[in-house]
């Protein structure tokens, strides 16, 4: 395995977490500045803010998965708990704020990449038609019931 193929993915995964771990702490402390962005753009961030527990919400499922991503855990679990803000970031610089489409690209590249790379994670939940499997905690119960 040549060394561009095995640091790709690991650093791919460093890099978003990061991102998302410090950009989601600064919705909370405020500690980066924002540069002015565009009247709709600001008023979709205010609305967020305006209902009280969304831009926390977002804010906190940032840094959750970014730290995740940074510690190596539940990776897949992070990503596919993070896809919807990665989309969302893509279209709010799509539609409202194109000055930082080039970055909000940059993350969408990152959590394909790296979901590719555990792309046998996320197989199982890729199937077409699957089954529920069968409770372990039913069947002893159905077993009492019948003895």
């Amino acid at each position: 395995m040549n060394s561009i193929s095995r640091f790709a993915p690991p650093a791919a995964r460093l890099l978003l977490g990061l991102v998302f771990f410090v950009l989601g702490l600064n919705g909370f402390l405020q500690f980066l500045p924002t540069p002015p962005a565009p009247e709709r753009a600001t008023a979709f961030v205010g609305a967020l803010i305006a209902t009280g527990y969304m831009f926390p919400l977002i804010k906190s499922v940032e840094v959750i998965c970014g730290a995740l991503l940074l510690s190596n855990r539940l990776v897949p679990l992070a990503l596919a708990v993070v896809a919807p803000n990665v989309v969302n970031i893509v279209l709010f610089h799509a539609v409202l704020a194109p000055g930082g489409l080039p970055v909000a690209l940059l993350v969408l590249a990152l959590e394909l990449f790296t979901a590719w790379s555990y792309r046998d994670a996320f197989a199982p939940m890729l199937r077409t038609r699957t089954a529920p499997r069968a409770s372990t905690v039913s069947a002893t119960v159905t077993a009492h019931a019948v003895s």
